[in-house]
């Protein structure tokens, strides 16, 4: 049992940290992968600028940069050039050290050229979200001391802002191209860590992503589980978001939609790429 703290009930605060987490993991999966870095869904602009919102309050992380790291692991995957494979740095880096190399790889000014093209360039993205990256997760600590002032809101914090480096960053990167089982006869070491993807909103089924990259749907079995799916489902029936792919396994009328504005257009990945340093025709 959970007792109270200064007269706080600590259900509340550990609620709330979940509550927030997951919302975070959402954006992650929903916007950041699955819409900008591949282009298989779009949002309502509403819809899009609420998760770059939320991303910068609990991340600080900066769209293009990881657009960009993403879809450079996409073209280099498990081989030199990839910014985090278990294969090339070995497994205790990526997932103890898998936001260093992150951050390495979105500090280099190739990576951000090469890979960085339709991500966001608006009046908030060059004078808030990019400038002020680290400003985010500032405002959310204020935020969690306000409502829940000293340890139990420093704690909420603490789990808030280190959530995505330690899933996204060290076990998906990491145990997801390491164990696990594969759908899938992908030419990467890509897994499946378990078969329901929830804690982090879908990104456990990293095979079948793999298999199809572009694809909004994560789960390929009958048995598995996709949750960030079942929220893209919820979105579209509010009108706040339309699937543009179907997958590779499907007729290829189903693949067909008419244009949008919603969101920038996403450029091809470059699935043999020459290694960083020269240049890639488009």
């Amino acid at each position: 049992m959970i007792h109270d703290f200064h007269g706080v009930s600590l259900w509340i605060p550990v609620l709330y940290t979940l509550i927030t987490t997951h919302l975070t993991v959402a954006s992650v999966t929903l916007y950041l992968h699955r819409a900008m870095a591949h282009g298989g869904v779009k949002f309502h602009p509403a819809a899009a600028f609420a998760m770059r919102f939320w991303l910068w309050l609990n991340t600080g992380m900066v769209t293009r940069e990881w657009v960009a790291v993403h879809r450079r692991h996409h073209s280099y995957t498990d081989r030199p050039g990839d910014p985090h494979s278990p294969r090339v740095d070995g497994i205790f880096k990526v997932l103890f050290l898998g936001v260093l190399l992150y951050r390495r790889a979105a500090r280099d000014p190739e990576t951000l050229r090469r890979f960085g093209r339709g991500t966001p360039d608006d009046w908030f993205e060059r004078r808030l979200f990019t400038p002020y990256s680290t400003m985010g997760p500032l405002v959310l600590g204020v935020v969690d001391q306000l409502l829940f002032p000293g340890l139990p809101g420093l704690l909420a914090w603490l789990v808030q802002i280190t959530w995505i480096p330690l899933w996204a960053a060290g076990v998906i990167n990491g145990i997801g191209h390491f164990a696990g089982y594969r759908n899938h006869n992908t030419p990467d070491d890509s897994r499946n860590i378990v078969p329901w993807g929830i804690i982090m909103g879908g990104e456990e089924l990293h095979n079948n992503h793999h298999y199809d990259p572009k694809s909004p749907k994560l789960k390929s079995r009958v048995w598995e589980l996709d949750v960030g799916w079942l929220y893209l489902r919820l979105l579209q029936s509010l009108r706040l978001a339309r699937v543009t792919y179907s997958g590779r396994d499907e007729p290829a009328r189903t693949r067909r939609t008419r244009r949008s504005g919603w969101t920038n257009p996403v450029p091809s990945l470059v699935r043999d790429a020459a290694p960083i340093g020269r240049d890639v025709k488009p």
